[in-house]
């Protein structure tokens, strides 16, 4: 008996892919955010601060509905992107949008504590001996928060290997082309006899997903003890 499928390989490539590209598409934003919510006070940050972490409470697959809405082929935006040749809805981009929306709070929470941490004097000698609002983040506040960014992308890969509700809900489950590793997980739960393939699958899920936990951790603590 064979253990997987033709599509299965396929399933796990794509849900690499798609969680990797979820992770460094969605990244400086979430930078943007947690640093705007860490060293800003505006009209409206309670309201940013809310959005932010919003797909956090809500159902993945309100998340989904409300993307595919919004996005989809019929949607404001997603009109606008077919026109140009960039279709989400149904299409594996669809899905790294899908994963990078409910993965974005997991990153933008470890970046703002790290920012948070940082003492402000160490900002504000730097503006003292002139640099700018852009050579202060990138010289001075992105390195300290280094660790933190470390742990965002571990947190955010992670979360996005694992998206299923939002993602099945805006793109579906089509082999090789949206069919990534939790669909096909859930498939094969779904179908008699398959209960061997399952675990298989599950077990690969997991050993990604500790790989990924391991990888960082390391990163994060040389990114640390280079700090100190």
């Amino acid at each position: 008996m064979r253990l997987l499928q033709p599509d299965d390989l396929a399933a796990i490539l794509l849900s690499l892919k798609v969680a990797a590209v979820a992770t460094l598409g969605g990244m400086p934003l979430a930078l943007a955010v947690a640093w705007l919510l860490a060293r800003r006070r505006f009209v409206g940050h309670g309201l940013l601060d809310a959005a932010t972490y919003l797909p956090l409470v809500l159902p993945p697959v309100a998340t989904g509905y409300a993307l595919l809405v919004l996005l989809g082929s019929g949607g404001p935006v997603g009109k606008v992107l077919q026109g140009i040749g960039l279709p989400l809805a149904f299409h594996w981009t669809g899905a790294a949008v899908a994963a990078a929306v409910m993965a974005f709070p997991l990153m933008v929470r470890p970046i703002r504590l790290s920012i948070e941490a940082i003492d402000v004097e160490v900002e504000e000698a730097a503006r003292t001996l002139g640099a700018g609002p852009i050579v202060r983040f990138v010289k001075v506040t992105a390195p300290l928060a280094s660790p933190g960014v470390a742990a965002a992308a571990v947190l955010g890969f992670a979360k996005a290997l694992g998206e299923f509700g939002a993602t099945i809900t805006f793109v579906g489950a089509i082999p090789r082309e949206t069919l990534t590793l939790p669909t096909d997980i859930y498939e094969a739960t779904q179908t008699p006899g398959d209960e061997t393939r399952t675990l298989v699958l599950c077990a690969i899920a997991a050993a990604i997903a500790i790989g990924a936990v391991l990888g960082a951790d390391t990163v994060q603590r040389r990114l640390t003890e280079g700090r100190d």
